[in-house]
């Protein structure tokens, strides 16, 4: 049973490992992006990121919180990414 404990705790810091090398490769698109939308693209990938931190940290906690924290974060960057888009896109959010 130890074996699985320590199979599931490497898994977990590579996932940790993996996800934050994304953060900071979204990071780096974001800042240097020629175009407005590698920044968009950049921001909703680091969305993207944040989320898979969040249940990893879960799975890593046991908590079943951060399971009810990633829908919110989910759904908070779909709707700012195709906000973000539309401003770009026509200058106004709201017609």
């Amino acid at each position: 049973m130890t074996t699985a404990l320590a199979v599931l705790d490497i898994a977990l810091i590579v996932a940790f490992g993996i996800l934050a090398l994304g953060q900071i490769l979204s990071m780096v698109r974001l800042v240097i992006g020629p175009t407005p939308g590698d920044r968009i693209l950049a921001l909703d990938t680091m969305v993207i990121n944040a989320l898979g931190l969040v249940v990893v940290l879960g799975i890593q906690q046991g908590v079943q919180i951060y399971f009810e924290v990633s829908l919110l974060i989910a759904m908070l960057g779909f709707v700012s990414t195709v906000a973000l888009a539309r401003f770009i896109l026509r200058g106004d959010i709201i017609e």
